[in-house]
């Protein structure tokens, strides 16, 4: 079973770390190549690369390490001190250097996917260097996936687009033919998700295919993107982005950890309201406890604003398995439970 995730990011490499597990899973991620703020930056204007820590990101979730975490904790360390190399990561550098190497960043992804025994995809949406831009309903426009990401004040997005246009690589459109079901989200709405879809040639090939839909909502709202948004509201924007209608969608039920959840209160956040119902949603809704208990700390150098809590893999792996399992012909079940049975 082919499963595609489109968006890159944090939320995705809890989906992706929940299911790498089940090897009936064929997995590929898409990701967004926009970032530019912290490191990304520097990887940008100074060395003319695009955004990598998405990249690197996606390739350590698919990374089973069993007992070894040296390796993930390698390509994970973060400099905290030291002139111009400070809030970069090793695997950045790493990735930079493997790059300048082999002549060309899809042959260093490769690479490192050989190095840390990994058969899933790791897709850069575009190889083309393009910003994100967002217009706003007070007729602001704003350059820049960093900035839109972190606002001065909340104000509401009415449109995104890339300066200049940027046409998707022909390896995502393959993955988006092949896909039984695509997932998208978690993760910032416009910024994460919904940026995938303004590269030409998405939005045309995800409407044109098959796959099933599945949109993991967001946990909390996020200034100048999903506050004072409902989960209508939320899944009419990705409708109207990706170009059809989705077919599962994933709500969390849980509680937030209370100190997390009073520090967001605190910055003008809120649960996003679930006002879905059979009228206006004719997918299924599945409503669940889909978060994780630990809270969240910065890492050591990383200046850049993060969230406080996130969705748990293995609560988000249980929920897709039945998704997929209840499409499954029984042979399939079998055969699942066999791979799973030796994996484990």
């Amino acid at each position: 079973m082919n499963i595609l995730l489109i968006g890159g990011g944090t939320g995705s490499t809890v989906v992706l770390e929940g299911l790498k597990k089940h090897k009936d899973l064929n997995l590929s991620v898409i990701v967004g190549m926009m970032d530019d703020g912290g490191s990304n930056a520097v990887v940008r204007d100074e060395f003319g690369l695009l955004p990598l820590s998405d990249i690197r990101k996606s390739i350590l979730a698919l990374y089973d390490s069993g007992n070894n975490e040296v390796l993930r904790k390698l390509f994970l360390y973060r400099f905290s001190i030291g002139e111009g190399i400070k809030g970069h990561t090793l695997g950045n550098l790493l990735m930079i250097a493997m790059t300048d190497i082999l002549g060309s960043e899809i042959e260093a992804i490769e690479m490192f996917k050989t190095i840390f025994g990994i058969t899933g995809d790791v897709i850069p949406v575009t190889l083309d260097k393009s910003k994100l831009v967002a217009e706003y309903d007070n007729g602001e426009i704003i350059e820049g996936e960093h900035l839109i990401d972190e606002p001065e004040c909340d104000k509401n997005i009415t449109k995104i687009y890339l300066k200049p246009s940027a046409k998707a690589t022909e390896n995502a459109l393959k993955a988006i033919r092949k896909a039984d079901y695509i997932i998208l989200g978690p993760g910032d709405l416009y910024t994460t998700t919904l940026a995938n879809f303004v590269v030409k040639g998405i939005k045309e090939e995800l409407k044109k295919c098959n796959a099933k839909i599945i949109c993991i909502g967001n946990l909390m709202s996020k200034k100048g993107q999903t506050r004072n948004m409902t989960q209508r509201e939320y899944l009419d924007i990705v409708e109207k982005y990706i170009g059809k209608k989705v077919d599962y969608f994933l709500i969390n039920n849980g509680k937030i950890p209370r100190g997390a959840y009073k520090r967001y209160i605190e910055k003008g956040e809120h649960i996003i309201e679930d006002d879905i119902t059979e009228k206006n949603f004719k997918g299924k809704v599945i409503r669940t406890d889909l978060v994780a208990s630990g809270l969240i700390k910065r890492e050591k150098g990383d200046e850049l604003e993060r969230s406080l809590v996130r969705h748990d893999s293995e609560k988000i792996k249980r929920e897709l398995r039945k998704i997929f399992s209840s499409s499954q012909t029984v042979v399939e079940r079998l055969l699942g439970k066999f791979f799973s049975y030796y994996k484990d």
